[in-house]
């Protein structure tokens, strides 16, 4: 058998798609089930607070579409685990580059080909964000969307900036909250939403590890489904 023929015949790697709003815990989920599986995880929101964070390192407009899709071209992956990701600025910014087309174009390529091609050896990947399922990896054997409401997740949120020492409030948290929502769900290109055939997880009532259980449930099942 040719090395070709070998490597037509290798199993395509497990793909889990997992989508939803801010703080709904599909983050950790997601750390997670990776683990878990043995399969590499990419937050694809990182790419886009990256992009944020190299408009707003040069004192660009996050909302303007040439300096955001430049920075889009920009990001390196070692950038993506920078902790200066993580303040609040950036991941405002993060959901303005994110509704310019040229900006999720540019970083479609990236998240595809983390998917066909995960690092090291694993044997799939586990990529969380908000148009995974129905924008960058449709085919995706597990498809999960992970919510909860408003209000639960504006107190996780609040929790997560006290814990990092900012001085925020809930009405504050919650307004932001409202308008990234908003912002997500309306974007013209690849909007916030639910594939069709993904199965919703909504963690307002659940802790961490009920949440794990059912998705991993969800996967288990996929697995034998395919024979693995």
């Amino acid at each position: 058998m040719s090395p070709q023929q070998s490597r037509n015949r290798q199993p395509h790697p497990l793909v889990v798609a997992l989508d939803g709003p801010a703080a709904s815990g599909k983050g950790t989920l997601a750390r997670r089930l990776a683990r878990h599986f043995g399969l590499a995880h990419l937050d694809t929101g990182k790419l886009y607070r990256a992009t944020a964070f190299l408009v707003l390192a040069e004192n660009g407009n996050p909302a303007d579409p040439a300096l955001a899709e430049a920075a889009a071209r920009r990001v390196d992956p070692a950038l993506l685990d920078d902790p200066r990701l993580l303040g609040e600025a950036v991941a405002q910014a993060s959901s303005v580059v994110a509704a310019i087309p040229a900006v999720r174009a540019a970083l479609l390529a990236f998240q595809r080909d983390f998917a066909a091609h995960p690092p090291g050896s694993a044997q799939g990947a586990v990529l969380d964000g908000r148009d995974i399922g129905t924008a960058v990896c449709p085919e995706a054997a597990v498809k999960l969307f992970v919510t909860a409401t408003p209000e639960a997740r504006a107190e996780r949120r609040l929790r997560e900036l006290r814990q990092r020492g900012a001085t925020v409030i809930y009405r504050d948290v919650l307004q932001d909250m409202t308008e990234r929502d908003a912002r997500d769900s309306g974007r013209r290109v690849a909007p916030l939403a639910a594939a069709p055939d993904a199965v919703t997880i909504d963690t307002t009532g659940l802790d961490a590890d009920q949440a794990f259980e059912l998705a991993s449930g969800i996967i288990e099942r996929a697995l034998a489904a395919h024979g693995r």
